[in-house]
């Protein structure tokens, strides 16, 4: 019999897809791939219906460092929000899940791989990009998109297989991880409503939330959090601790509309505290210690890399070729950032670095400086608005001209 490497979350996509293979003769090995959503709880869970949907085997694999390392690191690095506001939450995660199956694949000896995508959003495109990267000679399943099969119809298949399907995934596809939590269906399938508070409880709605700000300081290192408070933490436990503390204070969820991969508009509802405020808080300490033009040509080549890594291109060569800069521009993106949560907002108090453009042994501000003196500033005024200038004077001459030549 063949034998498939499903990627498995134990929700209604992936609990049909173990049923619909098996039924198309395939012996089915489930991977599920932990990158910061699952409790202990949910990985038993998890296995509970692998076995009782008779599944050849499952495997549950740790993937959140490879997701730090690989990607999130990169997203903190360069202040990535595409659209403004959204923090690339679930795509990243597919290019860790896709290393994971064609690991397992290899390792079980299969030529299939499985996906429970639908054929309209971005997904498909991650996973079969990265998966025919990866390993060309396996062969991509992916019977949701296949079959074009409408939510309703699986959940009815999986009830009368006596499959469990909980409420929540009949009206919402969730997906939560080290970056947040998503949220697609219903809602957000138009432009116009909202989904409900209670999607997302991790974070406390705005008229819940406390009347004291929590204040605290983000220490950063090359550009990537290291501590708080100046103690010591390691990146997941410090994303997992901020997580905590934005969502008690209501921080970081939102609604993203952007542009598919395919080509049409998409909405997702989202929470993620950690990277929200880290991404907020990493931008002003690179205000303090970054040139002008690092920072403007830093954020243009981000934005294209925020780009490519949402819509599946995270191995096409340019992306190392823009990581190298980014890396390089983050030597000196050292120092302590002040940061206030209340109400839904972040707040940035202060920030501090042995690298700060505004050291007073660099510049001094204000009416007394040491860089230039009265007469300097002055005849600097003149030259740098020649450009202008002369664009003025020019148009003034040639209207008058054309005014006096119009017959």
């Amino acid at each position: 019999m063949k034998k498939v490497i499903l990627s498995f979350s134990g929700g209604l996509d992936t609990s049909f897809c173990v049923l619909h293979l098996q039924q198309e003769g395939y012996d089915v090995v489930t991977v599920t791939v932990d990158t910061g959503g699952f409790t202990d709880q949910d990985e038993k869970d998890i296995a509970a219906q692998a076995k009782l949907l008779k599944v050849k085997e499952h495997y549950f694999v740790d993937g959140k460092k490879e997701l730090y390392d690989s990607l999130i690191s990169y997203i903190i690095k360069g202040n990535i929000l595409r659209g403004g506001v959204y923090p690339l939450a679930a795509g990243t995660e597919r290019i860790i899940i896709a290393e994971k199956l064609v690991e397992i694949a290899e390792k079980e000896n299969s030529l299939f791989v499985a996906h429970g995508s639908t054929g309209a959003g971005n997904d498909q495109i991650r996973f079969d990009v990265s998966l025919k990267v990866l390993n060309p000679s396996l062969t991509v399943l992916a019977p949701i998109r296949d079959l074009g099969i409408k939510r309703e119809d699986e959940i009815e298949i999986l009830e009368k297989n006596n499959i469990p399907v909980s409420k929540i995934v009949k009206s919402y596809s969730l997906n939560k991880g080290l970056l947040g939590t998503t949220a697609g269906g219903k809602e957000t399938t138009g432009s116009w409503e909202t989904p409900p508070d209670d999607i997302f409880p991790e974070v406390t709605p705005i008229a819940k939330t406390p009347d004291a700000a929590d204040n605290f300081v983000i220490n950063f290192k090359n550009g990537l959090p290291v501590g708080l408070n100046g103690e010591t933490m390691k990146s997941i436990a410090l994303m997992k601790k901020l997580e905590e503390l934005g969502g008690k204070h209501g921080v970081g969820t939102s609604i993203h509309l952007g542009n598919t991969i395919l080509g049409i508009k998409g909405r997702i509802s989202f929470a993620a505290p950690a990277i929200t405020i880290l991404i907020k808080a990493h931008k002003e300490l690179e205000k303090l210690v970054l040139t002008k033009l690092q920072s403007f040509w830093k954020d243009i080549l981000t934005e294209a890399y925020g780009n490519l890594l949402h819509e599946g291109h995270y191995f096409d060569p340019i992306m190392q070729d823009i990581e190298a800069l980014i890396d390089n521009s983050q030597k000196n993106v050292t120092g302590d950032v002040k940061v206030k949560l209340f109400k839904g907002n972040i707040i940035i108090e202060g920030y501090k670095s042995p690298y700060s453009l505004m050291n007073p042994e660099v510049a001094t501000y204000g009416e007394e400086n040491m860089l230039w003196d009265g007469n300097d500033a002055k005849s600097f005024a003149k030259i740098y608005g020649l450009q202008s200038i002369l664009a003025a004077n020019a148009k003034r001459i040639g209207d008058t001209y054309e005014k006096n030549n119009t017959k």
